[in-house]
């Protein structure tokens, strides 16, 4: 038995999830004979870039995100058209809720999300839009179709309370002094930095601190236990995606 211990910044967990993701067996059957289709989101940037084997400019390739009430730095207005592919090849002028229509069982959803409860295997998903957004055009058809769902999230969004207890109280009634968004507890194959390096290497992981400074705030500091020549596996690994640059220089 081994051990190890590294700290991945927010960038560099994106793009160590976004690595198990293109590896997913379900994801790699669906490009090979079906369909995946990626939502727009920060996270889903990376996964798009693994799986096409290209970068592509992903902050063009998000839709509601979270930023400093003061002094964010300007985002384009400009998006990128929807991801999806059909046995490996994108499909122009497709998007994500039309895919979903055209979808059979064994197909891909890969969708972000902004809270996790790790311990419940349960993601949740911010909702603004009055229809519930991608989710709600979306999550019905994956159940009733056999769709598999893919919730790529770093271990930065834990959060303190059930989620499940988050929405009830977010759906309550209240007087609203500001626009707050409904949350969508959402389940499927929730991967984050620990199933990752599961996946990847046949480490074991677990968060041992969060935090940092000088770039590394939201950081977590992961150690991996396992066989010697998989910590050596995994170490090699997070050094080749140390250095990953913050997203927004991406």
């Amino acid at each position: 038995m081994a051990r190890a211990s590294f700290v991945l910044t927010v960038a560099e967990s994106k793009r160590l999830i976004a690595k198990a993701v293109a590896a997913l067996p379900c994801v790699k059957r669906a490009l090979e004979q079906g369909m995946v289709a990626i939502c727009k989101g920060t996270t889903n940037g990376y996964v798009a870039e693994e799986i096409l084997g290209r970068p592509i400019e992903k902050t063009k390739y998000i839709t509601g995100t979270t930023q400093p009430a003061k002094g964010a730095p300007p985002l384009p207005e400009e998006r990128l058209p929807d991801i999806v592919l059909r046995n490996g090849q994108p499909v122009d002028g497709l998007s994500v809720v039309q895919a979903i229509a055209q979808m059979r069982p064994g197909d891909v959803l890969i969708k972000g999300a902004n809270a996790l409860s790790p311990d419940r295997k349960l993601a949740g998903v911010l909702i603004g839009h009055p229809e519930g957004g991608t989710v709600g055009a979306t999550l019905g058809h994956t159940y009733g179709r056999g769709i598999f769902r893919v919730f790529p999230v770093g271990l930065e969004k834990i959060v303190s309370a059930d989620i499940v207890e988050i929405a009830q109280t977010l759906a309550g009634s209240a007087e609203e002094l500001d626009e707050t968004p409904a949350l969508w507890p959402v389940e499927g194959i929730i991967v984050t930095e620990i199933e990752a390096l599961e996946q990847l290497c046949g480490v074991r992981a677990t968060q041992i601190a969060a935090g940092g400074i000088a770039g590394a705030e939201g950081a977590v500091r992961l150690l991996v236990e396992g066989e010697r020549e998989r910590v050596a596996a995994a170490l090699a690994l997070v050094r080749e995606i140390h250095g990953e640059p913050p997203w927004a220089e991406s």
